[in-house]
């Protein structure tokens, strides 16, 4: 079946937060949902739902949990049981109950910025205190990776006079785009080990993957490794549901476990029956088939994305990200050479007509940064793309 990612869905004449935060002029490639239209099983899975016209309240059935095992089984080959597998009202408020689980008041929480942004609030959240241990940028022929300062990552933990409780991870990684190798994550889990940190994996992003590399969820590592490790996961990046906040925690240890649910209940962390019903349809595999030309799709946007900067604003160095749908751009050489002035963010929003994230949001490291979300029609990141080399040639 062929799937139309090209026509422009009117989102402003719905509450988007995406498309009505800003003036009706600007176009917005800031937040990171997608601008098409959520696969039909989902949405036939939804409406069925409707017929009997009762919205009650439910709880995670045991279905539920076989489906999220057997999708883990099938992409990873990780046989998890269904006992495992907790419901959380979406990732953020997962990682928020981890850290609440985990965490005495006062201890530490190491995080490797730049990073997705409600990381950083965990600490204020939860009244932790902070540890970071960025990741290194490194720039090839404009072309930005990153990768980690293992001896830099050791040395975090334990640091700010507080001991380290949590290591929150973000796998793969928003939002420069990152899928760690197994030697990386493994190097990674033996320290966590080797000091007794738990690991929160984030990993919403693990099915929204380029090319010939894979996802390695953490967990799958060792037993050893599992047993001190929470995994995140949610159809809701993949599937575009991010508006249902519907996601899972798979927990091994039992121990771990009870405290994690002890802090669901804590922090009155509902979920709701659309999550639930959306989840079981997309992790059922009859949403497959448009997931591999949306990835086909999105892939082909991130190569437009970075020939285009290539060729037109070369000053401008990007990531080309392996995994997520948003791009990573260092607009510092841009402010260094006098082509852009003061923030990036405000810079391409009141210049260019084009709403980006901005990256000081990210933490250390993020300064002079913006992500952009190509997670829309063709059409729509080519009139984005033209309109920001405009801006920079006034």
């Amino acid at each position: 079946m062929s799937y139309d990612f090209d026509t422009i869905v009117d989102r402003r004449l719905t509450n988007s937060i995406k498309w009505n935060r800003y003036p009706e002029e600007v176009l917005p490639l800031w937040v990171a949902d997608m601008d098409f239209v959520t696969p039909e099983p989902i949405l036939e899975a939804l409406s069925e739902n409707l017929k009997d016209g009762v919205i009650g309240y439910e709880v995670a059935s045991i279905k539920l949990q076989k489906v999220v095992c057997a999708r883990m089984d099938e992409l990873y080959g990780w046989q998890i049981a269904p006992e495992m597998v907790l419901a959380t009202p979406g990732v953020v408020s997962g990682f928020n109950a981890a850290a609440r689980a985990v965490c005495g008041a006062g201890e530490g929480l190491l995080i490797q910025p730049p990073v997705y942004f409600p990381f950083l609030a965990v600490h204020e959240n939860q009244k932790l205190t902070s540890q970071f241990a960025p990741l290194a940028k490194v720039t090839e022929k404009g072309i930005l990776r990153y990768k980690i300062d293992l001896e830099a990552f050791e040395a975090t933990i334990d640091s700010n006079d507080a001991k380290t409780r949590m290591f929150l991870f973000c796998n793969p990684h928003n939002p420069v785009g990152k899928i760690f190798t197994r030697e990386e994550l493994s190097q990674l889990a033996e320290i966590c080990l080797r000091k007794g940190v738990v690991i929160c994996s984030d990993e919403i992003h693990s099915e929204l993957i380029f090319g010939e590399r894979r996802h390695i969820p953490l967990a799958t590592l060792s037993s050893e490794i599992a047993e001190q490790t929470i995994t995140l996961i949610a159809s809701s990046k993949t599937f575009n549901t991010a508006g249902l906040f519907f996601g899972f925690a798979i927990i091994p240890n039992p121990e771990l476990r009870k405290r994690y649910q002890a802090s669901l209940k804590e922090m009155t962390l509902h979920v709701t029956s659309a999550g639930q019903i959306a989840a079981q349809a997309a992790y059922s595999g009859a949403c497959d088939d448009w997931l591999k030309e949306v990835l086909a799709y999105l892939r082909a946007n991130r190569d437009f994305l970075a020939n285009f900067v290539r060729e037109n604003i070369p000053e401008l160095e990007q990531t080309l990200p392996d995994a997520t749908y948003l791009t990573w751009l260092d607009c510092n050489p841009l402010i260094e050479s006098g082509m852009l002035t003061g923030s990036p963010h405000e810079f391409f929003l009141q210049r260019a007509k084009v709403a980006l994230s901005d990256g000081a949001t990210f933490g250390p490291g993020g300064e002079g940064f913006v992500r952009l979300n190509f997670a829309c029609p063709r059409s729509i990141l080519e009139e984005a793309l033209t309109r920001i080399k405009a801006s920079l040639a006034t």
